[in-house]
């Protein structure tokens, strides 16, 4: 027990060391995570448990699914249904062949070759996730794509798991078998969701303790049952949150949960790092190579063409592919799993690769706008491609809008609603397809996209528009747009928004006539109020009852906020 808690002790202060470091230089967290299991293992050679560490690990995809089924909205993937289904299929096959092609074209045998042409067929869902949710982008219509395909291709990859596992002692039926259980427990799942798991986290929902532990007794509950019928505890996790997902109390799990997944994540990344294995590395270089261009480039390619096929802008389609350039999880499960089939040469040339992809993904995620401004937009001209296109906008080209509102959620929708009422002609953008999607049915002017991306920027007319709100906190997205809109108008009026009071005086001095600082300004709207009710105590009756039916309106105007 005792080197249990030294060898965790050990892995959180190493990549916590590392951690600061990259944040300091303002970096991605996760290859900080893999060098920390580097230095651990492979470098230092200090002993840990490795079932112990495997086993943490595995709690650590496990809790990532059961947050992803807690907030997945089925309702919002319905629209990317055809891209996640088929298109995945698509994909996985043509990397599973291509990958395969390959591998027997650098020699290796064909028992080999099935495991290098599955390890190339899928992504990280933990590592893409993580990463898209700390840019806030999971809501966006890329980041519904990504979550769409990331999930067909982790049951595509439990089949091949459960397959390879007993490959010498195959038989059809008893797969048959265990699947049916699988798709008898989903059944049992959906029923509890709508019979039973309302009225008991009613109850649980009172106390937040019991809350918690409720929710953690689900997850585990499905867990265990999925093991049992030799399926992955992940996909059962998945599964529970799914069944919870559609609770109100859904947004107060996932708060609770987060942090246990995030501890256990740090476990999984140094794990993989820990992995490691020194041979001769020019055994390996050569493939390596070709398997690390074929993951960066290839795959994103692939991924691309298909979401272009599927009718998706240019943009949409490079953020999704370059979000899926990385070696998955279950690659390295199938890799643990076939070492003693693929040889220790192979599966040093797995983890090295994985360590490889998942670091060059932190990097193409955190700069996918610059890189698809630079190298993305050769795309555009296979836009044509589609048969049917999905553009989201409802936005006449030939005709310019006084006014932008850009972000709607949140503080952008009493904004709007003012502009609304002082009767201006006002045109919003948003990243959220839901939002423009109930803009578009009530024949609001609206644009879809990232306001960084110029071919947004284009269709908006900036030559005419006399004011810009900006509602989004994103720091260079605001310094673009202050630049954009100076070249096209310099007598438009310029509303920014910052949480930062360093980055509030950098957009002052950028050309931003007003820069909204929301904790600044409430505590501004606060001191009035206080003026205004200090002899008054009905005024303050009314500007709570006023608060109430604001909030209720929203409430059901976007339920998930909280």
């Amino acid at each position: 027990m005792a080197n249990i808690f030294l060898d965790i002790g050990l892995m959180i202060i190493i990549a916590t060391a590392f951690a600061y470091i990259l944040r300091f230089f303002n970096q991605p967290l996760i290859p900080g995570y893999i060098l920390a299991g580097i230095l651990i293992g492979p470098i230092f050679g200090l002993t840990m448990d490795a079932v112990a560490v495997s086993h943490l690990s595995e709690i650590g995809i496990a809790f990532l699914l059961f947050i992803v089924g807690l907030e997945l909205d089925i309702k919002k993937l319905r629209d990317i249904g055809g891209v996640a289904t088929i298109g995945a299929l698509a994909q996985i096959f043509i990397l599973f062949g291509v990958g395969y092609l390959v591998s027997v074209w650098l020699g290796f045998s064909s028992i080999i070759a099935i495991h290098l042409g599955l390890i190339l067929a899928f992504s990280s869902t933990m590592v893409v996730i993580k990463l898209l949710s700390d840019k806030h982008e999971l809501d966006t219509l890329h980041g519904r794509i990504v979550i769409g395909i990331l999930l067909m291709q982790d049951i595509v990859a439990i089949v091949a798991i459960t397959v390879l596992r007993d490959l010498a002692n195959f038989a059809f039926i008893p797969f048959l078998f265990s699947a049916a259980q699988a798709v008898g427990l989903l059944l049992i799942a959906v029923i509890l969701a709508k019979y039973v798991f309302p009225s008991v986290f009613k109850f649980a929902a009172r106390h937040q303790e019991l809350l918690f532990l409720a929710s953690l007794s689900v997850c585990f509950a499905f867990s265990i049952l999925f093991h049992l019928i030799n399926f992955s505890i992940a996909i059962g996790a998945f599964i529970a949150g799914i069944a919870l997902g559609n609770l109100p109390y859904n947004i107060e799990i996932v708060g609770k949960v987060k942090s246990l997944r995030d501890f256990f994540a740090v476990f999984f990344f140094t794990a993989i790092g820990a992995e490691l294995v020194f041979v001769d590395f020019s055994l390996i270089a050569w493939p390596m190579l070709i398997f690390f261009l074929f993951t960066i480039l290839l795959l994103p390619i692939i991924t691309i063409i298909i979401a272009i096929l599927f009718g998706y802008k240019s943009r949409t389609a490079f953020m999704t592919g370059i979000s899926l350039a990385q070696i998955s999880e279950f690659g390295l499960i199938i890799a643990m799993q076939g070492r003693n089939i693929i040889g220790e040469e192979v599966f040093a040339m797995v983890i090295l690769l994985t360590l490889a992809t998942m670091a060059t993904t932190s990097y193409f995620i955190k700069y996918d706008s610059w890189l698809y401004k630079h190298i993305g937009i050769f795309f555009k001209r296979f836009e044509g491609m589609g048969k049917v296109s999905r553009e989201l906008s409802l936005v006449r080209q030939d005709k310019a809008h006084d006014y932008i509102l850009i972000g709607l959620d949140r503080m952008g929708y009493s904004i709007y609603n003012k502009l609304k009422k002082m009767h201006k002609d006002v045109v919003v953008v948003d990243f959220n397809p839901d939002i423009i999607k109930k803009l578009m049915s009530k024949h609001v002017p609206c644009v879809y996209g990232d306001i960084a991306d110029i071919e947004v920027v284009e269709k908006l007319r900036l030559s005419q528009v006399k004011m810009l709100i900006s509602t989004i906190p994103e720091h260079n997205d605001n310094l673009f747009l202050i630049q954009q809109v100076k070249k096209h108008n310099h007598k438009t009026t310029l509303i920014m928004t910052s949480y930062s009071f360093e980055d509030a005086l950098d957009l002052y001095e950028a050309g931003a006539d007003y820069v909204i600082v929301p904790h600044y300004l409430g505590g501004q709207h606060m001191s009035v109020l206080l003026e205004d009710i200090s002899d008054n105590l009905e005024k303050l009756l009314t500007t709570k009852l006023e608060h109430i039916r604001d909030l209720r309106h929203r409430q059901v105007k976007h339920p998930h906020h909280r």
